[in-house]
């Protein structure tokens, strides 16, 4: 008898222990959280989050001062052709929750955010300080 090595990624290793504890519990909607890259320029912040298979009408961002929460569902479409039996499904409903705080205030007015590709890619303003106002004596 030879045993073969089989190698697996992370990424599968990770994605076989979601399915399992999806099914195990039951989980008719999964909810995951997504990765995501900050950085930091003069002027605001990137922030890159992957949200795989979401549509833009379907993720919802609020800004607070310095906290940031993005959330975001995918709808698992039941599309049956008469005489088909189902054998094996991976795909599901999930939801998407991330939240983060960052060090300044974010300009909600300044800021954009564009989904492309499975990426929601948010260009957050800092706030800029008001300036200084001179008071006059009455």
């Amino acid at each position: 008898m030879f045993l073969v090595p089989v190698a697996r990624s992370a990424s599968d290793l990770s994605r076989s222990f979601d399915r399992l504890f999806d099914s195990a519990f039951g989980a008719e909607t999964a909810l995951r959280s997504p990765s995501l890259d900050v950085a930091e320029t003069d002027g605001g912040y990137n922030v890159s989050i992957d949200l795989p298979g979401v549509a833009k009408d379907d993720v919802k961002i609020t800004i607070d001062g310095r906290r940031v929460d993005v959330s975001a569902r995918t709808q698992r479409e039941e599309t049956k052709k008469e005489g088909e039996r189902v054998i094996y499904r991976e795909r599901s409903s999930h939801s998407f929750a991330r939240s983060f705080t960052l060090p300044e205030e974010v300009d909600q007015d300044a800021s954009q955010a564009k989904l492309d590709s499975g990426v929601l890619s948010l260009i957050l303003a800092k706030k800029r300080a008001a300036a200084a106002k001179r008071l006059t004596i009455n």
